[in-house]
């Protein structure tokens, strides 16, 4: 039944009335009688007869004769909600999309996905021998040997570190291309819609129109589930999409892949909040199906798969990195300090501003990435330097433009009047620059050069390849024609000094994958506003993702914290909180932590076990949750299993 109550997580027995015995298939869209009301369900499996003692009741309604849940997915689906503390009903609402009946009802195109004759040569008197160019993965040592793993039909799992430069899209084809060449097909999970448009596009060259997919919630119901449709019926091998395809069906599964797996994009907002990147590898484990999780950063999740030999890492030689990666300096190292004493504390240090000049003058593009968008999302007394908030809820003051009022970033009120209560000063000063502002500083620095952003409001995908000034968030980094002439990655205090577990990998992240845009050197230089000595800034300076996940991983082990345990929070009014624990039979090792001070009010307690333990955890969380359920107590409590941030 698709009631999401943690104590009804488990099937239902019902009988099949006669007149709906044909259409009555697994997988199926129905609806039942449960506690006198009529509710929607899933039929999951037919039997000759039930275990059951009691008296059942007849299904009242097969909603479509559409066998959408496939098998696969619904174990899949199970797994997943055993993993993550949840319920089946609600992982079945992220797997299948809402129904479309007009889309349901079109003209069906039976015919299963084309034969693959077009990736491969015959040999006289001999088998078909696949044709499926190594192309880019030559730069790999083991590059070709993951496609012809995948060409042959077998189940490879790889981590991927790319170059800078690389056109991972193209390459994400070709190992698409190999599976599909194998007689296989194939999911890939990519965190944003122009990422899906750049594989997409990768994808129809390489296979040709007609043989994939995209999902993404994004497409609007119709489009969507008429994509959703095409896979299940099997007319497509290959499903590519956001989030929303990690539960994708397809027939034969050879190979599921996920690119830049740090992404926060990756994680589902939902109960019972999955992350895709861990969907996948258990479709991996499920199907027996090869895995290829690739990036320019390397999570410390990743780190964990090539360090246990779950998986192979797929990496460049250092020849090859160093011929392809551009300059790349700090401006916090003590020789720079000592040619320029203002950089310690200079927005834009002078290494920096040269940078930018040398490339404008080359005629080339500029990419400025800033941490914050907006004007001034943080300012501050111009006087003592308290920081100015909200007289009403306390909340953070921010100055849209220029000559814009003050307002409050949580409750959007103005504060045209505000004075500080601890001088009483009314000037305000930046105390976080956003990219607005940034763009309007760079143009008075270097007049006559167009300056373009790309943020929030605006995410360009590409810009031309001559003189500009390009000002950007994190993720909104658009490609340029022949490569960035310089890219000034600023204020990375914002990145690094976050109260977050993942702070220096996320840096990391953003930082490769925009100086991932730049020019090889000598045309191409990358200059990060920071120490040199900090190990984020390290691992950018050699571009060696592997050897700051290897480190991050190492920490996590020795301070107790995920991937290298399990870790789960538990969210809500105190008493609430306490309530559940109290219930939960958690194992014997299980340390429990906190509380720590939640949003609204509420607070969170922290659950860590042994990896070995996960099982146990998550099933001693579900069933308290459930005893909770069964009573119908009052306030909620969230349960994430390994979230992203912990405190």
């Amino acid at each position: 039944m698709d009631v999401p109550l943690a104590h009804l997580d488990r099937p239902f027995d019902y009988l099949v009335p006669a007149e709906l015995d044909a259409v009555a298939v697994p997988g199926t869209r129905v609806k039942v009688r449960f506690a006198g009301q009529l509710v929607d369900g899933w039929l999951l499996s037919r039997a000759d007869d039930s275990g059951h003692t009691g008296r059942l009741a007849y299904l009242e309604k097969v909603v479509s004769p559409e066998p959408v849940l496939a098998p696969e997915i619904a174990r899949l689906a199970r797994a997943v909600a055993d993993r993550y503390a949840g319920s089946l009903a609600d992982v079945l609402r992220l797997a299948v999309p809402p129904r479309h009946a007009r889309v349901e009802k079109e003209p069906r195109d039976d015919q299963p996905a084309p034969d693959d004759a077009a990736h491969a040569e015959r040999v006289e008197d001999g088998p078909a021998v696949p044709i499926v160019d190594p192309r880019g993965w030559r730069d790999y040592p083991t590059g070709p040997a993951l496609l012809r793993a995948l060409t042959d039909g077998r189940a490879p799992r790889a981590v991927w570190s790319a170059l800078p430069g690389e056109d991972w899209a193209a390459r994400y084809a070709d190992a698409v291309a190999a599976t599909v060449a194998g007689g296989r097909g194939a999911v890939v999970v990519v965190p944003d819609a122009r990422d899906l448009d750049r594989l997409d596009a990768a994808l129809t060259g390489v296979l040709g129109p007609g043989r994939h997919v995209s999902l993404s919630a994004a497409l609007g119901p119709a489009r969507r589930y008429r994509a959703f449709l095409a896979a299940r019926r099997g007319q497509v091998p290959v499903v590519i999409g956001t989030r929303a395809a990690m539960f994708a069906p397809v027939d034969r599964l050879g190979l599921v892949a996920i690119w830049d797996d740090g992404d926060d994009l990756h994680s589902e907002p939902r109960s019972p909040y999955p992350h895709a990147r861990d969907v996948l590898l258990t479709r991996v484990q499920l199907a027996e199906a090869g895995a290829l999780v690739g990036g320019y950063a390397r999570t410390a999740e990743a780190q964990l798969l090539v360090e246990t030999g779950w998986a192979r890492e797929v990496v460049a030689e250092r020849a090859t990195v160093r011929a392809r990666i551009p300059a790349i300096a700090p401006t916090g190292d003590d020789p720079q300090l000592a040619r320029d004493p203002g950089a310690a504390t200079a927005r834009l240090p002078s290494l920096a501003w040269t940078a930018a000049r040398d490339a404008l003058r080359q005629d080339l593009p500029v990419l400025v990435q800033v941490p914050r968008r907006g004007y001034l999302p943080s300012i501050s007394c111009a006087e003592c330097r308290t920081p100015a908030r909200c007289a009403h809820c306390s909340g953070p003051l921010a100055l849209p433009s220029a000559g814009g009022t003050p307002a409050c970033r949580w409750c959007a009120r103005l504060a045209a009047a505000y004075a500080c209560p601890e001088c009483g000063g009314r000037r305000l000063r930046a105390a976080v620059t956003g990219a607005r502002r940034t763009a309007e500083e760079l143009g008075r620095a270097f007049p006559g050069v167009p300056v373009r952003t790309s943020g929030r409001e605006e995410v360009l995908t590409d810009v031309p390849g001559g003189a500009a000034l390009v000002v950007t968030t994190p993720g909104a980094e658009p490609v340029a024609e022949g490569g960035y002439g310089a890219v000034l990655l600023l204020d990375s205090w914002a990145l690094l000094t976050r109260a977050d577990l993942r702070a220096g990998e996320e840096a990391l992240r953003r930082w490769l994958a925009a100086a991932a845009l730049a020019r090889p050197a000598p045309a191409g230089r990358v200059v990060v506003v920071a120490d040199g000595a900090l190990a984020p800034v390290q691992a950018l300076l050699r571009w060696d993702a592997a050897w700051f996940a290897g480190r991050e991983l190492a920490e996590r082990r020795e301070l107790g914290f995920p991937p290298a345990v399990r870790m789960a929070s538990v969210t809500g009014p105190a008493e609430a909180v306490a309530d559940l624990l109290a219930a939960a039979r958690l194992p014997d090792d299980a340390e429990v932590l906190g509380p720590v001070p939640a949003e609204e009010g509420r607070e969170r307690m922290l659950v860590r076990v042994p990896r070995a333990r996960a099982a146990a955890l998550a099933e001693a969380l579900h069933s308290a949750a459930g005893a909770r359920a069964a009573r119908k107590a009052a306030d909620p409590v969230r349960l994430q299993v390994d979230p992203l941030s912990l405190f």
